[in-house]
């Protein structure tokens, strides 16, 4: 069975074979994470919602006009084992471009669901066209089942979210974190992902020269993919240390979610988290922050109110400041 749907987008058809083929664009409406390559034959792997991951081969690539993937979902659970194909036309219009998606192949009860996916996904798209911001996606937010890597990759999209907020003149300003402004705590938050991809024996570099969001999503998504691929089982030699996988995996989330919030408080600005994550994260950090790291890695917890909501838990919990306006 077959799924056609065509939106109108006000942007030119290069802009628009942008936004659909671009990790850095793909990230704005449609996914956490992207890996593409881009030529035909070329294979990509995209992050949909955390949890949820699509891969396939790209079979027909025409820049501007046209492009063809095959589509499967990945995991145990995939709901399909035999790809389907995605083919993306964009028409130049007056005023913009129509984007024709046609999602041929599928099995009769998949229908509904890739239709609902299609739908919301291509709404958020025009979204971002039109107003420049699609917004947070709600379907990120909260993920249902949860474990610490599905966290990971909804805390990431959080922090991706934060990063990419930042512009140049924010690089100087002081971050919670004593010793790290801005583009230092960047950097921190770069580092550390990268120690976990090594030590998942990836071979990954920092892409200094990129904005934060694009250096942060290049080392976390590799990073990502690999714990996916290895899972949550046994141990992990992290140079310092061996830790079981659960607790490096416990690691990600704390760096991403507690450093957007490092980010968000540096602007002056609130950080906007399902309390359903923020209060799975809490549990995870309560796991992982030993008596034996205050005073090193992180500060004494600080105090807040026994109401407080469970971000503001969080960010006490490791040490920081809450403060309300």
């Amino acid at each position: 069975m077959t799924i056609d749907k065509t939106v109108f987008i006000p942007v030119d058809p290069d802009t628009a074979f942008a936004l659909v083929t671009k990790p850095e664009r793909l990230r704005r409406w449609q996914t956490v994470a992207a890996r593409v390559d881009l030529r035909v034959g070329g294979e990509y792997r995209w992050t949909v919602t955390p949890g949820h991951s699509a891969a396939g081969t790209y079979t027909e690539i025409d820049p501007g006009k046209r492009v063809v993937f095959t589509w499967g979902w990945q995991g145990q659970d995939a709901p399909e084992a035999n790809p389907s194909t995605v083919a993306i036309t964009l028409e130049p219009v007056e005023g913009g471009t129509n984007v024709r998606l046609v999602h041929e192949g599928l099995a009769g009860e998949q229908v509904a669901a890739h239709t609902e996916g299609w739908n919301h996904f291509l709404g958020r798209l025009e979204a971002l066209a039109t107003t420049g911001d699609a917004g947070a996606d709600d379907w990120a937010a909260a993920p249902d089942p949860i474990n610490e890597l599905i966290s990971a990759e909804a805390t990431l999209a959080i922090a991706q979210r934060t990063l990419a907020a930042l512009e140049s003149s924010d690089m100087g300003l002081q971050t919670p974190c004593e010793d790290f402004t801005v583009e230092a705590l960047v950097a921190h938050l770069v580092g550390s992902v990268l120690s976990i991809g090594k030590a998942l024996g990836l071979e990954i570099n920092d892409n200094a020269g990129a904005s934060p969001e694009v250096r942060v999503a290049d080392a976390a998504a590799a990073t990502l993919e690999a714990f996916n691929a290895r899972g949550l089982e046994g141990t992990i030699d992290m140079g310092f240390a061996v830790l079981p996988a659960s607790i490096v995996a416990n690691i990600l989330n704390i760096e991403f979610l507690i450093h957007a919030w490092d980010f968000a408080s540096a602007k002056g600005e609130a950080l906007d988290v399902a309390p359903a994550l923020s209060d799975y994260v809490l549990g995870l950090a309560r796991n992982t922050i030993a008596p034996g790291m205050r005073g090193h890695t992180f500060a004494e917890e600080t105090l807040v109110e026994e109401s407080a909501e469970s971000l503001d838990r969080l960010v006490a919990f490791t040490g920081r400041q809450v403060t309300k306006a």
